[in-house]
């Protein structure tokens, strides 16, 4: 069975389950915007700092040979972003915006679909899955559909009540409120044209409509990184608890919520670490606490050293699908602070590897920050723990179970 794969940017999983399909000789195409390869004109590109996200969009050289690239939307969002021209990259309406690179993802994938006759498969992610689809029900194609997040329905619910419940933060919440109705409809359609569905977490599985269940549901979670076997778990006990949130700043991820906790506390033995892209402007967060740093984005490989100067992970957040991060934390050693809304329930092992908390509860928050802030002599115990049940979790199994049940 040959498959074509379709994904506007790529990203760790996207990897994986290229390398998957590749292993077993099921990789027929792949389709994406900008596809950056080892030694390739791309990657001297991306040593421009005007153009450093294309780093971001680097593939193994065995994908090469598969990879059908269409970069012009892509390239127009990355310099509209960087030129800071809004009109053009404005949600859903602009020309470079995410919603018109997706579409034109699943227009281009379609268009090479058409000159392959005897693929089997086609796997497609949601936003840039329907034209693609629709082309592959006329050849009588099965439709493999990944959903990263959770169901629109269930998404939209939930970020429409936070924006009731915390207004002031409603400005962070982005496309989660203002997806048009047709943008709406069209994720609706993705889905009802799928054969198979794959996912990464149970949340996003219960999030599925009924009339979904009579598809076949892959379930398989996110692999965890390499770990860091120099991680040193004996930190100074005499020094603040230090405290991260890692992605985009908004209350989707219940920062708010994190900020709010924080202040109940109100103590001078916690130090909260905010990383990420921000939402909103640098004023607006600081008129919401003023006592946090803040870290902006940067390289994979310097964001796990940014992890092991932290103490403890905290993720409260309102919607996810799966949050890779919460592993690539545990894999440097930090207990973990989540929500089942992470998509991450069962990396929590009660007390060892961190703690659960409700949604929308900043008591619950500063409870368990409060636990580790007390029991600062337990850190080490659950430092190792936390690291060795992020091993459990491999990229090769996650790909492993998605390649068998495509085939199966």
């Amino acid at each position: 069975m040959k498959v074509l794969l379709s994904h506007p940017t790529g990203n760790a999983n996207v990897r994986s389950v290229l390398k998957g399909l590749v292993k077993e000789g099921m990789l027929d195409s792949f389709c994406t915007s900008i596809a950056c390869f080892p030694n390739s004109i791309l990657e001297l590109l991306g040593n421009i700092s005007f153009f450093n996200e294309i780093k971001r969009r680097k593939f193994d050289s065995e994908i090469r040979p598969y990879t059908h690239s269409f970069p012009a939307k892509e390239l127009g969002r990355i310099i509209s972003s960087k030129l800071n021209i809004g009109s053009l990259i404005e949600h859903e309406k602009g020309i470079f915006s995410v919603d018109s690179v997706y579409k034109y993802s699943s227009q281009t994938a379609s268009k090479v679909l058409c000159n392959h006759k005897d693929l089997g498969g086609v796997y497609a992610y949601e936003d840039g899955a329907l034209l693609l689809f629709k082309q592959a029900k006329r050849m009588g194609v099965k439709c493999i559909y990944d959903l990263p997040i959770a169901y629109w329905e269930t998404s939209r619910k939930l970020l429409l009540e936070e924006s009731e419940r915390l207004p002031e933060w409603a400005i962070t919440l982005a496309g989660g409120v203002k997806d048009s109705q047709s943008k709406l409809d069209r994720k609706t359609e993705e889905l009802a044209l799928a054969d198979t569905i794959v996912v990464a977490s149970q949340f996003v599985k219960d999030s599925l409509p009924s009339n979904s269940y009579s598809k076949k549901i892959i379930f398989s979670p996110f692999g965890s990184p390499k770990i860091n076997k120099l991680v040193s778990f004996k930190k100074d006990s005499n020094k603040p608890l230090r405290v991260l949130f890692a992605g985009s700043m908004g209350q989707r991820k219940g920062l708010g919520d994190l900020f709010s906790a924080v202040k109940l506390l109100n103590s001078p033995n916690i130090q909260l670490v905010v990383m990420g892209s921000m939402l909103a402007p640098m004023k607006f967060y600081e008129s919401q606490i003023n006592n946090f740093i803040y870290e902006p984005p940067r390289p994979h490989s310097e964001v796990l050293a940014l992890m092991r100067s932290c103490d403890v992970f905290c993720l409260p957040s309102i919607v996810e699908g799966r949050a890779l991060v919460m592993q690539e934390a545990m894999s440097e050693g930090l207990p973990l602070i989540i929500t089942k809304n992470t998509g991450g329930e069962d990396l929590i092992i009660e007390g060892k590897t961190g703690f659960l908390v409700p949604i929308r509860s900043p008591e619950s928050i500063a409870k368990k920050l409060e636990w580790f802030i007390d029991n600062r002599s337990q850190l080490p115990e659950m430092s190792n723990f936390a690291q060795k049940h992020s091993e459990d979790y491999t990229w090769e199994k996650y790909t492993e179970t998605i390649v068998s049940g495509i085939l199966n």
